[in-house]
């Protein structure tokens, strides 16, 4: 029964991608259909395989490593607030981001990144019939950050047509920062948030394929990727240390703002109606939770925390899907947590249409007026990757 409502799931996705497509007779199937078959089969691999349980394991391993020598300096600093019994989130969760992006900075200083995105960048457009400035863009994103990564394109945001630059922000909003991720490994298990990424990486691509489809030229495919002004290794390591900081105290306020104006909104609804906001919420993602393979009875609870994902952000809903009480079985626990893991939320079209604004502000205005498809895309792009691991786990 499973797999014939994940099937069903998987064709109403891609049923509302291809309503809201801005070109039906346009969009390339065949592309689609073969990252679709490498979704599953990487999925399957991540998560019921012994290679994949090996490679997530040491990916998590490394992350556990650098979380601990980021808690010596958050320590140093703090007087040791990281080891106390009492959990705090800013502490254990967001202040490691400082480090991760130090390290960042140093393999961006070393040219060892832009390497690994460069090569990955052109094997991808191989596969997903888009350029090589969209598969670059998706690479680098994940590893960069979101509103980053425009700047290695800022040579290139004036020229490019509003289907590209759509293709562009809708990567930047499916995947997430390298920085990120070891703070999700500590809300999450490791494998789910390694399968997501992979996952969201082509689901990325399968959506903007039929949401915005276009063709791309020899000519206009090329791509000319801004090298940064010459640092010296500490001058880059200072920047991105100063960067990752600014990351988490942006994380903090926003968390701070969302989490309280969450619980003002379901004080208000639960006095009015007798209903939390996020109980609400629920109801209405409900049956799209059902689609994707979570059980009616959990859909209503589940349903709740992917809408506090869209409404606010991703680490409100994994805080959520941490607590006690929800008894979630391991099936459900996964498919909501690779739903959780990207930047699809309404914070991140700000976010983004101000990195490109920032960069070039026409282009800017172009990305703030489609800023809700883009939310829509990115969520279909969640929604995806949650149905393949509904059909797979």
């Amino acid at each position: 029964m499973k797999y014939l409502i994940g099937i069903v799931g998987l064709i109403v996705i891609l049923g509302i991608a291809w309503l809201a497509s801005s070109g039906k007779k346009r969009v390339k199937y065949r592309p689609i259909i073969v990252m679709i078959i490498l979704q599953f089969i990487l999925g399957y691999i991540l998560l019921n395989t012994g290679v994949g349980n090996f490679l997530v394991g040491g990916f998590a391993k490394g992350f556990g490593y650098l979380l601990l020598y980021a808690a010596e300096g958050v320590n140093f600093v703090f007087g040791g607030l990281v080891n106390v019994k009492e959990y705090s989130f800013f502490m254990s969760v967001l202040l490691p981001i400082v480090f991760i992006s130090a390290l960042i900075g140093i393999l961006q200083h070393w040219r060892i990144l832009p390497f690994i995105v460069k090569y990955i960048g052109l094997a991808l457009s191989k596969v997903n019939g888009m350029g090589k400035l969209e598969s670059y863009n998706a690479v680098a994103s994940a590893i960069l950050g979101q509103s980053e990564v425009f700047i290695s394109l800022k040579k290139q945001l004036g020229l490019l047509p509003k289907q590209r630059l759509y293709t562009l922000c809708a990567s930047a909003m499916s995947t997430v920062s390298m920085s990120i991720v070891g703070s999700y490994m500590t809300l999450l298990k490791p494998e789910y948030v390694v399968t997501a990424l992979v996952l969201n990486l082509f689901g990325g691509f399968i959506i903007a394929s039929i949401i915005n489809p276009y063709e791309v030229t020899d000519e206009e495919d090329m791509l000319e990727v801004q090298e940064e002004e010459k640092q010296s290794f500490f001058e880059v390591l200072g920047e991105y240390i100063m960067d990752g900081f600014k990351v988490a105290v942006v994380v903090a306020a926003m968390l701070i703002g969302f989490v309280a104006i969450i619980a003002l909104i379901n004080g208000i609804f639960s006095a009015v109606i007798g209903i939390s906001f996020q109980e609400l919420l629920g109801y209405v993602f409900a049956p799209f939770a059902f689609l994707v393979g979570i059980p009616w009875n959990e859909a209503v609870n589940a349903g709740s925390i992917m809408a506090t994902k869209m409404v606010s952000n991703e680490f409100v809903a994994m805080q959520a899907l941490a607590q006690d009480g929800l008894n979630f079985s391991g099936r459900t626990q996964a498919i909501v947590s690779v739903f959780l893991v990207s930047f699809a939320n309404f914070s991140s079209i700000g976010i983004i249409a101000g990195a490109v604004k920032g960069l070039h502000e026409k282009q800017g205005n172009v990305v703030a007026r489609f800023g809700l498809k883009l939310l829509f895309g990115a969520t279909l792009v969640s929604f995806l990757t949650a149905t393949v691991v509904g059909l797979i786990y």
